[in-house]
């Protein structure tokens, strides 16, 4: 099914599927099953965090897959509460304890906040030690991240951002392009918000195709270079997901889809908005 699926090549060249399996807001108690059917049905990137408290499921479901380790990228996230040089380093260990595995493909800095300076050397220490075969960031908006570059040796590969046809990040991209480093797409389904599955345009599309809202919708991310991780927790979605790589939209599609962007998030609010700071703030306080 994901036979034409391609890798992107990142700015140290290591290269990354373009498509893996989120795990956000799947529960510990889920997320090994969720996580061994991905790996049966054909995902070969997993795509956790510290946050999300499910890293031994993920860990656990890859253990037990068979599929050797270097078959599979694995991504995780260091929190913001561990935003300090020693705190993020043992931060990192603990993610290799808990994912039972002596690298990760891919580490990236969950929320521009904080110290992310110290976090961010602490993550280009382990890199150069062996333990990151790739370090990014998440959420950072291009100011947070023209100035993270202009201060590391080792640049971000990835920053994961709320990205989906309703929050396209045309500028951001246009940034993170000059930089070179690529857009992730958490949230690739906007969550199912702003009637995403009911979108006239994205249905018209699909019928074209014989293709799903959904299916149309990521396969519009994938053909713009944007890595993508859709999570789903019945094994069927998780198909349709991956079955992406047999059509190809019309430029006039393309068209269309773009001009359902609102430049707006849908998903979560800006990281410029103070109240939404506070409320980040209120979480290292507990």
């Amino acid at each position: 099914m994901n036979k034409a699926m391609k890798n992107i090549k990142l700015n140290n060249g290591v290269e990354m599927p373009i498509e893996g399996y989120g795990v956000f807001q799947v529960s510990p108690a889920e997320c090994e099953r969720c996580v061994s059917e991905a790996l049966e049905v054909g995902y070969r990137m997993i795509d956790t965090a510290q946050a999300y408290q499910n890293e031994e499921g993920v860990g656990n479901a890859i253990r037990k897959s068979g599929i050797a380790r270097n078959d599979i990228f694995l991504v995780s996230k260091i929190w913001f509460s561990n935003y300090e040089y020693e705190a993020a380093k043992a931060s990192i260990d603990e993610s290799l304890r808990k994912l039972q595995t002596d690298y990760l493909d891919l580490m990236l800095l969950h929320q521009p906040y904080g110290d992310r300076y110290g976090a961010y050397r602490a993550m280009e220490e382990a890199y150069h030690e062996g333990k990151l075969r790739s370090i990014g960031v998440s959420n950072f908006y291009p100011d947070h991240l023209i100035d993270l570059c202009a201060h590391f040796e080792v640049l971000p590969v990835v920053n994961q951002v709320e990205l989906h046809v309703f929050q396209q990040q045309v500028e951001a991209r246009r940034y993170m392009k000059e930089l070179g480093v690529v857009p992730m797409a958490w949230g690739p389904l906007a969550e199912g918000k702003n009637d995403f599955f009911t979108n006239a345009t994205l249905l018209s599309i699909g019928k074209k195709y014989g293709k799903s809202v959904a299916q149309v919708a990521l396969r519009y991310l994938v053909e713009n270079d944007i890595i993508i991780i859709p999570k789903s927790s019945h094994k069927e979605r998780m198909e349709q997901n991956l079955d992406l790589y047999d059509f190809q939209l019309s430029e006039e599609d393309r068209a269309m889809i773009a001009e359902l962007d609102t430049a707006n998030p849908v998903i979560m609010p800006s990281h410029h908005d103070p109240e939404i700071t506070k409320w980040f703030m209120s979480m290292v306080k507990k």
